[in-house]
């Protein structure tokens, strides 16, 4: 019984020292998830298509604000002189036109993240796709995308920027 137990903590021990061998020949690599997020040509698209497709609401809503600007501005100036009837519709007006900007640009803040987040998702899984490619490619055992630190030599950020920079194309659409 003695010799089985010697046996298999010897076959263990050098099972760990094979395992300890091949961790030390692993090859890892990491990806500055904030940096595609920032500089790839896909986010950049990403961005200038929300841009343009929530221009018109944005200066809707600038416009808006304006005029509630104006019509605060009239009232305080001219509100003293006027009629308690014509004031107190007056502040009903501005409190129904802030009641509505309010409500427009909290849907605005909301529809552009739920966008931003769709169009931010879909870098992420082109990049996600370029990272495993080139893994593949490189013969990586591992590649970690949110680290605390990072060494600049296994950092290979530039090289997944660069790769879906080539694969642009596809960023536009």
């Amino acid at each position: 019984m003695f010799s089985k137990r010697a046996m298999c903590a010897a076959a263990l021990t050098m099972a760990l020292g094979v395992s300890a061998a091949h961790a030390q020949e692993a090859r890892i690599a990491a990806v500055n998830s904030d940096r595609i997020l920032r500089e790839s040509a896909a986010a950049k698209s990403a961005q200038t298509k929300l841009e343009a497709e929530f221009a018109k609401r944005d200066k809707d809503l600038q416009d808006m604000a304006q005029k509630l600007k104006s019509m605060s501005d009239a009232l305080d100036k001219n509100g003293a002189s006027m009629a308690p009837a014509d004031r107190a519709q007056k502040q009903r007006d501005i409190s129904q036109l802030d009641m509505d900007f309010q409500r427009k640009q909290r849907e605005f803040r909301e529809d552009l993240n739920q966008r931003r987040n769709e169009e931010l998702a879909a870098v992420l899984d082109k990049a996600n796709k370029v990272i495993k490619q080139i893994a593949e490619q490189q013969h990586y055992d591992l590649i970690v995308q949110e680290a605390v630190y990072v060494s600049p030599r296994i950092d290979i950020t530039d090289q997944v920027l660069k790769a879906l920079a080539a694969s642009s194309p596809s960023a536009t659409n």
